[in-house]
């Protein structure tokens, strides 16, 4: 099993498509106004956005996580586009550096770099 694509909620997804697209995910299914899917720049997984009436509220939204390899420069090129951020790239103690931020929906994005760590920390259980 391998997971595929992650689907959030938007109240506009014309304006959260720009926004993910400012992001760098490529539009591949365009059935505005209702959803679109992406593919994300790296591997294989896709991305969607679908149109709902009423948010989650807060507590009930899931935070979509974005790996890059190079997150610091991606982090500055974002926030000369205009992206803001709700705290910038920093260490962390599970050994990922992160930079947090959100959708226009409020829908939570940490943009990350992990490396070996995502799969393989120190504290792996061992099969």
């Amino acid at each position: 099993m391998n997971l595929n694509q992650i689907t959030i909620p938007s109240l506009d997804v014309e304006k959260a498509t720009t926004f993910y697209k400012t992001l760098g995910l490529k539009l591949i299914v365009d059935a505005l106004p209702r959803y679109v899917r992406f593919e994300c720049p790296d591997g294989t997984t896709t991305f969607s956005i679908h149109k709902v009436d009423t948010l989650p509220k807060d507590g009930h939204r899931i935070t979509v996580y974005f790996e890059d390899e190079h997150l610091d420069d991606l982090v500055e090129q974002l926030q000369q586009k205009g992206i803001i951020f709700t705290s910038e790239p920093e260490d962390k103690d599970w050994l990922w550096r992160e930079a947090h931020l959100k959708d226009l929906d409020g829908n939570p994005i940490i943009l990350y770099k992990a490396g070996n760590n995502r799969t393989n920390p120190p504290w792996r259980i061992q099969d």
